[in-house]
């Protein structure tokens, strides 16, 4: 089959990932990737937004700024200048529990790299002057959610379908972002962003170091050992707590658009199930043949988009489902998407051939594009160790993929149940829930 082809390409460069714990107590990840010439390094640290404290929600999106504004008794703009003469792209980003710091590089100047990242997390500057700027931006960020119907209501979705903290936008407050003061975002910094997560094995919840690309291991190991030297500490990983109201819920929208968002329960990422969900959400939303865009779109010409996919964390997963509309076909597009995700519990609704073999060949073009990419196997290296306590091969995820069938598919169907559902919508009236 042509669209197999690619996968045997993967046999020919065979995956080469060594796992090591730090002095520190961090873990280290290094894939050496022979045919490549460039390099990308992911950090991945405590320090994401459900560790920030209830008044203070907003701290960690500035704490992503602030990184870049200088580090290491460097400027903002010295900084900069430090990675951009060694050609490197450099990012600083945040989820739920984790910060990230990321380059991407060529391979030769991995060494002289790590130095300026590294510093990124043990001594950024967090200047006086910086934090206006920072605040500023995200206080824009939020006041840009009026603009972006469909944003504004998966945050809404979000918030009433997980628990607290989890359930938080990544944006922070108003009043969290104005009460943040320099000195306590630097006191914070310290002691949140540890090199050891307090109670976990394997160190899944602590930092977490990865290499991927033309590197060669042990000099990468000794230099970011030499300079995590002295980074002591542990920090515990926040516990979810509350019972979130899920259900049906509206918010108005003076606009010509409706935004309807359906989440449910699925299994975590460790789950052996969770990845049954991922060749589901294909089969649902696999381009232009996938069954909620030929259901809702193309047979009733509901929407002008419909879409949906899973999200598998440790110790939970869902599935989302979004359908973008007007108001005079809003109803009737919330009833058929919902009606289309329990129909695929039912004998009738049951994933045909044709859409397994669509959804297994879609799973293993991404595993191929992902391994072209160095920056895709670092992030992908530090999310798998965070998530699963190991990290895959290409070869492993392929193979996962390749024992998969279509009876284990619509046998899991047949067991699945979505939980309390949580539908948002946002436009200009309320509909009924299905």
């Amino acid at each position: 089959m042509r669209g197999e082809r690619p996968f045997a390409m993967l046999s020919t460069d065979m995956s080469d990932i060594t796992v090591r714990t730090l002095k520190c107590g961090a873990t280290m990840i290094v894939e050496r990737m022979s045919s490549v010439r460039s390099a990308a390094i992911s950090c991945a640290f405590p320090g994401g937004s459900a560790h920030d404290p209830e008044d203070a929600q907003g701290r960690a999106t500035m704490w992503a700024e602030l990184l870049l504004r200088g580090a290491g008794g460097l400027s903002s703009r010295e900084q900069a200048d430090a990675f951009d003469r060694l050609g490197v792209s450099r990012s600083a980003d945040l989820g739920a529990y984790t910060m990230r710091v990321a380059a991407g590089l060529l391979g030769t100047r991995v060494l002289a790299t790590l130095p300026l990242l590294i510093d990124m997390i043990l001594r950024p500057s967090m200047e006086d002057d910086a934090i206006g700027p920072c605040r500023d931006l995200a206080l824009q960020a939020i006041a840009s959610l009026n603009d972006d119907p469909q944003e504004r209501a998966s945050h809404l979705v979000r918030e009433r379908h997980y628990q607290t903290p989890l359930n938080r936008s990544g944006l922070g407050t108003i009043e969290g972002l104005n009460g943040l003061t320099a000195q306590r975002l630097r006191e914070d910094w310290g002691s949140v962003v540890k090199p050891v997560g307090k109670g976990s094995v394997g160190n899944v919840g602590g930092a977490i170091f990865a290499v991927a690309g033309a590197v060669e291991l042990e000099p990468v190991i000794a230099l970011v050992n030499r300079l995590t030297e002295g980074w002591a500490g542990e920090v515990a990983e926040p516990k979810s707590v509350g019972f979130p109201p899920r259900g049906y819920a509206h918010a108005d929208d003076p606009s010509n658009q409706v935004q309807i968002l359906l989440l449910h329960d699925a299994p975590p990422e460790p789950h052996p199930d969770s990845i049954l969900e991922k060749v589901i959400a294909n089969v649902l939303s696999g381009g232009m043949a996938g069954r909620l865009f030929t259901e809702v779109r193309e047979k009733r010409g509901l929407c002008y988009s419909v879409s949906a996919g899973y999200r598998g964390e440790r110790e939970f997963g869902s599935v989302s489902a979004y359908v973008g509309t007007t108001p005079d076909k809003a109803q009737e597009s919330l009833d058929v998407l919902h009606e289309q995700l329990v129909r695929l519990g039912t004998a009738a609704g049951a994933v045909t051939a044709e859409e397994f073999q669509r959804a297994i060949v879609s799973m293993k073009s991404s595993v191929v594009f992902s391994g072209e990419s160095t920056g895709a196997r670092a992030a992908s290296l530090a999310s798998d160790y965070r998530r699963l306590g190991k990290a895959r091969s290409l070869e492993e995820i392929t193979a996962e993929v390749e024992a998969l069938t279509l009876d284990r598919v619509n046998e899991y169907l047949s067991r699945r149940s979505m939980g309390r559902v949580t539908i948002q919508t946002l436009g200009p009236k309320a509909l009924k829930a299905p």
